[in-house]
């Protein structure tokens, strides 16, 4: 097997851009990789991309040029960004290909989304009784969590504070202005205890990741950020996740649990080794969650690690450097590249004003996606 290595990144930035559709917006995104790793479209061996709701991913080749490269479309709910690149990592790792690219955008109208019970293989009635509702299953996951492990609201609101702090540094992010924690605390209940200001909002943008094989990537001289590993994983049984129709008693695995492990196991590291983490955040609570999910601290822990900073960027393990889907919005096809992205920023030295201090070398993004579907990415420098 052969290593892989980013060498070029692009986004659209996130948000609302009514001039745009999505498919637009993750052209912009290629456009923005492709110059940034100084090739062209015409040079593309393959591309894996996706949306949930802006078309198919693969029809962008009548904007950017009709070469006849094969194009795999992808859709995986809120992991689809991340399965995008887990097939165009394999792609160039299993030597088939030396350079191609992964991208994922969308554009989601106003409002919550809106899910049917039947694309999840779920009874009518599951969303008669509100059980689709996203909002109230988050609620209720953090609240057990909550009640198992000791972790206080106070925990919640640090994280929505520290999501939009860091959002004011990040161009590419939608909300861009600070949100103090006695505002966030105190804003409309939307499902108890998730105020808000606690949940992000479904939105619009696009992501471009081109990947090269070591030697592409060493002849093309630019960025050159190794992928470690690209693991993806679905839910095992006894899982506590979205749409999911019974839950144990006791809980069982998570899919996060095991992408997670796998990816240490491919990348030969673990998590004390990582420098900086992207997190998915679809609500403050599953930040605080996934913390433990990825085996960076126990259950319970992450309120003493919120309390003394330990997540913020200067701290001992920064989470969610440009805000997370807090303050980025959350469009489902390009939100798991929109981690990756960061992370090889990071590792390259080019976070501007959010540049994680000390030159970091290992960066792990994850992603989570319904009905309980997990990607996992170690980057290195």
């Amino acid at each position: 097997m052969r290593d892989v290595f980013i060498v070029g990144v692009g986004i659209h930035p996130f948000g609302r851009t009514d001039a745009r559709t999505g498919l637009q917006q993750g052209a912009y995104a290629v456009r923005q990789a492709l110059a940034d790793a100084g090739v062209t479209w015409g040079d593309m061996q393959f591309a894996y991309g996706g949306s949930d709701a802006a078309g198919n991913a693969d029809t962008m080749v009548g904007d950017l040029g009709l070469t006849g490269l094969p194009f795999v479309n992808v859709s995986n709910g809120c992991a689809t960004g991340g399965s995008a690149l887990f097939g165009a990592h394999n792609a160039i790792r299993s030597g088939e290909f030396d350079l191609g690219i992964a991208v994922g955008f969308d554009k989601h109208p106003r409002g919550a989304f809106n899910p049917l019970p039947a694309d999840w293989s779920l009874p009518d009635w599951y969303g008669d009784v509100g059980l689709m509702v996203t909002t109230q299953f988050f609620a209720m996951k953090i609240r057990r969590y909550m009640d198992r492990f000791g972790i206080t609201e106070r925990s919640l609101v640090r994280v929505a504070e520290k999501a939009f702090r860091n959002g004011t540094l990040a161009d590419h992010a939608w909300r861009r202005s600070p949100v103090d924690a006695e505002t966030i605390a105190n804003s409309q209940m939307v499902s108890d205890p998730l105020t808000k200001y606690m949940f992000c909002s479904p939105a619009e943008g696009g992501v471009a990741l081109v990947l090269a094989s070591e030697k592409r990537a060493q002849a093309l001289g630019g960025m050159k950020v190794r992928l470690r590993s690209v693991a993806v994983r679905s839910r095992p049984a006894g899982s506590f996740e979205v749409f999911a129709p019974m839950v144990d008693i006791d809980n069982g695995g998570s899919a996060t649990r095991l992408a997670s492990g796998a990816a240490f196991e491919m990348a030969g590291v673990g998590p004390g080794d990582i420098d900086v983490a992207q997190l998915q955040d679809t609500e403050s609570g599953a930040e605080i969650m996934h913390m433990a999910e990825n085996g960076f601290c126990a259950d319970g822990e992450q309120e003493q690690w919120l309390a003394e900073g330990r997540t913020e960027i200067g701290g001992a393990l920064p989470v969610n450097t440009d805000g997370g889907c807090l303050a980025c919005g959350e469009p489902i096809g390009a939100s798991g590249l929109r981690q990756v992205y960061e992370n090889a920023l990071q590792l390259a030295g080019r976070a501007g004003a959010r540049q994680v201090p000390g030159g970091p070398r290992l960066g792990y993004s994850h992603v989570y996606g319904a009905p309980g579907v997990s990607g996992v990415a170690i980057l290195e420098r």
